[in-house]
């Protein structure tokens, strides 16, 4: 189901399948292609964009809340890092990467206030990955005291479906 919708403010996007940034002007006749995972798939000026669905107020959506309480300690919650990833989904799937066992590996660093993510894809060939990248970058710099995030996209081990939890087996109609 498309919907044309004008955007209310600056709204920034990801170019699919590149995954390079892209910030669509305010004012702007976008259509959205579809909504999967509290995301937004658009079309603007010929070009497909993927849109965060914590910013879905600017493009007229009921927006995805995302927020994290700042413990006070000036640190970065490891449990917190991993509940915004777990808020990324499979765009072609409504499962969240951390249920599908894409995540290998978060790593802190406490003194640069940066993360280290290695995860990886459903298949090597997904052209999605840059997407991917994107959206769990966006939503991790979302944590309390996150300077920089940097996924690193990995194959070894290889994904199968034996990595996703019993829940997502169940949700794909894998789990018999």
């Amino acid at each position: 189901m498309q919907t044309m919708v004008v955007t209310q403010r600056a709204c920034p996007a990801r170019r699919v399948p590149s995954g390079e940034p892209v910030s669509i002007p305010e004012g702007q006749f976008i259509t959205i292609n579809q909504s999967l995972g509290g995301n937004y798939t658009v079309t603007w000026q010929g070009n497909m964009l993927r849109i965060d669905g914590t910013d879905g107020e600017a493009i007229g959506q009921q927006p995805e809340v995302l927020e994290f309480e700042d413990l006070g300690s000036d640190l970065i919650s490891e449990e917190q890092v991993w509940q915004a990833i777990d808020t990324v989904y499979d765009p072609e799937i409504p499962i969240s990467l951390v249920s599908l066992g894409l995540v290998y590996k978060v790593s802190l660093d406490q003194v640069t206030k940066s993360v280290q993510i290695d995860m990886t894809l459903t298949a090597p060939g997904c052209g999605m990955g840059p997407v991917l990248v994107g959206d769990v970058t966006y939503r991790v710099a979302k944590v309390p005291n996150v300077k920089s995030v940097k996924v690193e996209l990995v194959f070894d081990p290889p994904w199968s479906r034996e990595m996703m939890s019993e829940e997502a087996q169940l949700e794909a109609g894998l789990f018999f």
